[in-house]
């Protein structure tokens, strides 16, 4: 849709729900054992869909705060029973570490074997309290700062290569798949901009990302679904976890990568963080792989297939922006010139705002709570799971207004618009606050918002507009180019 920049009455916002509330018993039911959460998985795989299965259960029992069941239940022995947080308000407990414990939910109620991992219990898995947290988060922000000026390079360098590609396919086939290339491109871009050695380059070939993508689906099966028959997925998905040994190779392969690519990063894990050099290897394979590969291969084509649904005239106004920014920084992309581009920034948090890489988030209550939302007051037990949809905080239309559920380019521009960003929460917290080795923020936060807006400068610097065909697969969008009308100023 036309960007329009309608913002809902920020000013009022807190007025009209700063105010004495009742305490309720939360609403909903976990139905029978093992029956009910199967039931509930085939709403949320097959009969439903996730934001139906989450949307139909609070309008059922009239509240964003629910008690429900969430896949993948006891046939992966986890308990299913969660009290879902389906609004703006409530969602932020999940970050308050001082409520709420990490410790083994970044998948929610079912984790992975350990042997996907090494042995190792990874970064993302330890709550803040335990100290290998804060050693393995310092060293991730170690690395990142020491290669900071080798993003915007890389990314250009790999980047314009994949869009060289994508122009000779379109112009000999008439469309290109920008997933299959970006999968390809991002694998290697980060092992370039981490470590300075191009994956595809070494022992790993070609390979890397099919191996890579190989590993995620063994630690991810049983919470998704790959479109394949309903008996056969509930039998080989949900009901048994896929062998780690099946992965084994694959991953023995990833990580003799990343122990000779990462060498200087482990010299420092080992030497001043008092980490074993093998638990930090595992770590960074995980943060890379998982983390950032993961994450590229959903926001990259997500930002794509926004801006391909989008009005046209948005694609102009990047053109200008973008091109004037570089003409202005004599025609270098510079991180200076980059950070003055107020729409393109705009159009990156608003394709998190819309799909967050990762939609779910978990913790158990570290004591009694009482959770405010905007009607009543709700107390939730100590030990208890919440869980968080994010799409549906993301888009609640008492903070976003008439167009939460539409893609609004400009939604961020301007004073207006940047009170907003407290509610754009893709991060694992609020885009407002910064991750550090005491929360469970993404430590690559600024990282991933620089390459969503280096992604749009580099099109829009080649491109005037585009056409694509979206559609779904695995981890988000499905994105095929159909055509690319070159720059023409």
């Amino acid at each position: 849709m036309a960007s329009t920049n309608m913002q809902p009455a920020a000013a009022g916002y807190k007025d009209e729900f700063d105010k004495i509330l009742p305490v309720k018993p939360i609403p909903g039911s976990y139905g029978t054992p093992v029956i009910t959460p199967i039931k509930d998985r085939l709403d949320f795989y097959y009969f439903q869909g996730q934001d139906k299965y989450f949307q139909s259960r609070a309008d059922k029992y009239k509240s964003t705060v629910v008690r429900i069941n969430v896949p993948p239940g006891p046939t992966m022995a986890s308990d299913p029973r969660v009290i879902a947080l389906l609004d703006a308000k409530t969602f932020p407990v999940l970050f308050d570490v001082s409520k709420v414990e990490k410790k083994d939910v970044f998948t929610g109620t079912y984790m992975p074997s350990t042997s996907l991992t090494g042995g190792y219990r990874v970064c993302s898995y330890l709550d803040p309290s335990e100290s290998n947290h804060t050693k393995i988060k310092q060293l991730l922000f170690t690395l990142l700062a020491s290669r900071k000026d080798q993003v915007i390079p890389t990314f250009r360098t790999n980047f314009g290569a994949l869009f060289a590609t994508m122009e000779s396919q379109v112009s000999s086939s008439g469309k290109s798949d920008f997933n299959a290339l970006n999968d390809a491109t991002s694998f290697d871009f980060l092992g370039d901009a981490y470590f300075g050695v191009i994956p595809s380059k070494t022992a790993l070939g070609s390979t890397g990302p099919t191996k890579a993508s190989k590993w995620l689906l063994f630690q991810l099966a049983p919470l998704t679904s790959l479109g394949l028959p309903m008996v056969v997925e509930e039998l080989f998905l949900h009901t048994f976890p896929l062998p780690p040994l099946l992965a084994r190779s694959d991953y023995k392969a990833l990580y003799d990568y990343f122990s000779s690519a990462a060498a200087s990063a482990l010299d420092t894990a080992e030497t001043q963080l008092g980490l074993s050099r093998d638990e930090a290897c595992h770590n960074l394979l995980f943060a890379t792989v998982f983390n950032s590969y993961g994450g590229m291969k959903v926001l990259l084509p997500g930002i794509l297939s926004w801006l391909a649904k989008a009005d046209p005239t948005l694609h102009a106004r990047l053109a200008t922006e973008i091109r004037g920014a570089v003409a202005k920084a004599g025609g270098k992309v510079t991180l200076e010139a980059v950070q003055s581009m107020e729409l393109t920034l705009s159009v990156v948090y608003e394709a998190l705002r819309m799909d967050p890489p990762v939609k779910f988030q978990y913790g158990h209550a570290k004591k009694d709570l009482v959770i405010e939302g905007y009607d009543a007051k709700y107390a939730v037990k100590r030990g208890e799971m919440l869980f968080g949809y994010q799409p549906m905080a993301t888009r609640d239309a008492k903070v976003f207004g008439e167009t939460a559920a539409q893609f609004v380019g400009d939604r961020f521009v301007g004073s207006e618009g940047r009170k907003l960003l407290k509610y754009v929460v893709w991060s694992n917290g609020p885009e407002t606050e910064s991750p550090s080795v005491s929360n469970k923020q993404c430590p690559g936060k600024d990282l991933v918002v620089l390459v969503g807006r280096l992604l749009v400068v580099d099109f829009f610097l080649r491109y005037d507009t585009f056409t694509a065909e979206v559609g779904q697969e695995l981890l988000g969008a499905k994105v095929v180019v159909t055509s690319l009308t070159k720059a023409t100023s």
